[in-house]
């Protein structure tokens, strides 16, 4: 009944999803605030219509967050299912081939801002509520947490989480904010990286200069934040921050065959790309690079004049956005703080250097032994014809840690995505395949779950 109802649904399943794909709910810029309720109350009134109680838009101090519940019968398992509606900035638009917010369907693919990241892997999830509603297929309690600020760090729902735990008490957290490793090679990530988010600005003089009557004599902030970042790696692309490898653990060589057992072309990874070679950390493989290693890499560098033509100057401020993921161990307000003062001591006498922290989060580990996992795993053999590899995602979700430590209980990371999905990036798409297998797949899981648990 389930597949028949999806099948007969799957339209307006699509266009409803496009709907909210349409309206640019992008955490980043407050200039989008307006929006950003906008789509909130989209998901409270769908939640409503799927058969969710208690649905409300819970106020913080930022975007609001949407609750709603199902509680029909106390002695089964409760699944607290947690999403955002929140998405990244679209910039630079101009390389989008259809405007970010208006969702196009391409080659099987939708074509939108958010569209895998995470409104589309988040609507899955209502859908899939929906369907077991309608069916009257639902085996567990159920209650959902979809948020608007993880893009941006997820402050405020850390707060709402610490003040709510009665409230949100649960036996399993299911997210959706991932990916597999191809349609025909399902997996299910079984760690996150954690992450230290900063933005430095390094200022020389105390106004822009003519390039040509000071420069050669002056300090040019521009030439000397390229110098300090290229510092930050060795030869062999080794990351210098003193104490930065201190609390990393050595991953055992069983752990590594492992890992590396998942199937990965090289050829077909670079191809994919348009580049001739990767790059990273000698002695180590690109699956070991991004999953079980941590990283420093910069997300955004700007100073001077960057405008059309040209304008000689020796600007006085240069800036940069850096992120820095983490393992196990790592603590993200520690790595931050080794950062800050290295990044301060390493500056020459000629500039001053500020650092900025916006946000961070722990890494997270899920065990492949628990009775969720196995029912997250169960569920997609069921709908994928083959059982799921596990693998380490290089992606964070800082949340994901707090969860667990504030609510003891961990998190199954079943997500739908794939690597070539393009997040954050411009072209952002997600599967029509990918969509619809997840609203048929996730009530597997509750099925699965609510028998194993019994």
């Amino acid at each position: 009944m389930q597949s028949q109802y999806i099948a007969q649904n799957k339209d307006r399943f699509l266009s409803e999803l496009f709907e909210i794909l349409r309206i640019p709910s992008i955490s980043a810029d407050k200039a989008f605030l307006g929006d950003l309720r906008k789509t909130a109350e989209y998901v409270r009134d769908k939640m409503i219509a799927a058969g969710a109680e208690n649905v409300v838009l819970e106020e913080t101090a930022g975007n609001p967050i949407v609750y709603g519940d199902k509680i029909f019968d106390p002695s089964l398992p409760t699944v607290l299912v947690y999403g955002h509606y929140d998405v990244q900035p679209s910039v630079p638009d101009e390389l989008w081939t259809t405007p970010a917010f208006e969702p196009t369907v391409r080659d099987g693919k939708i074509y939108a801002r958010g569209a895998c990241d995470d409104k589309g892997q988040m609507y899955m999830h209502l859908k899939a509520f929906e369907t077991m509603m309608q069916t009257n297929s639902l085996a567990c309690n159920v209650k959902f947490m979809i948020e608007g600020e993880e893009e941006v760090g997820s402050t405020n729902l850390g707060i709402y989480v610490v003040t709510n735990k009665e409230k949100l008490k649960a036996d399993v957290i299911l997210i959706s904010d991932t990916g597999m490793i191809a349609n025909d090679i399902p997996s299910i990530d079984v760690g996150l990286r954690g992450l230290s988010y900063v933005e430095v600005e390094v200022t020389g003089p105390n106004r822009d200069l003519h390039s040509g009557v000071y420069g050669g004599a002056v300090a040019n902030p521009i030439n000397i934040l390229c110098t300090m970042i290229a510092s930050m790696h060795d030869e062999n692309r080794h990351i210098t921050i003193p104490g930065f490898y201190d609390d990393v653990n050595v991953i055992s060589e069983a752990d590594r065959k492992a890992l590396n057992s998942a199937p990965f072309i090289l050829e077909n990874y670079t191809k994919d790309l348009e580049i001739e070679d990767v790059m990273g950390e000698k002695g180590y493989t690109t699956l070991e690079r991004t999953g079980i290693r941590p990283t420093f890499e910069v997300n955004g560098i700007w100073g001077g004049y960057i405008g059309e033509g040209a304008k000689t100057v020796l600007p006085s401020k240069a800036y940069a956005k850096i992120s820095m993921r983490l393992i196990p161990n790592q603590k993200s307000a520690a790595i931050t703080k080794l950062f800050s003062d290295y990044f301060i001591s390493i500056a020459p006498k000629g500039v001053k250097v500020k650092v900025t922290p916006h946000h961070g989060g722990e890494a997270a580990i899920t065990p492949t032994d628990s009775i969720a996992f196995k029912a997250a795993s169960k569920a997609i053999e069921a709908t994928y014809g083959k059982a799921p590899i596990p693998t380490f995602g290089g992606g964070s979700i800082p949340i994901v840690a707090l969860f667990e430590k504030e609510l003891g209980v961990k998190t199954v990371l079943m997500g739908f995505g794939l690597d070539s999905d393009a997040i954050h990036s411009p072209n952002e798409h997600y599967g029509l395949f990918n969509y619809y297998k997840g609203i048929e797949t996730i009530p597997y899981f509750y099925k699965y779950f609510a028998e194993m648990m019994k």
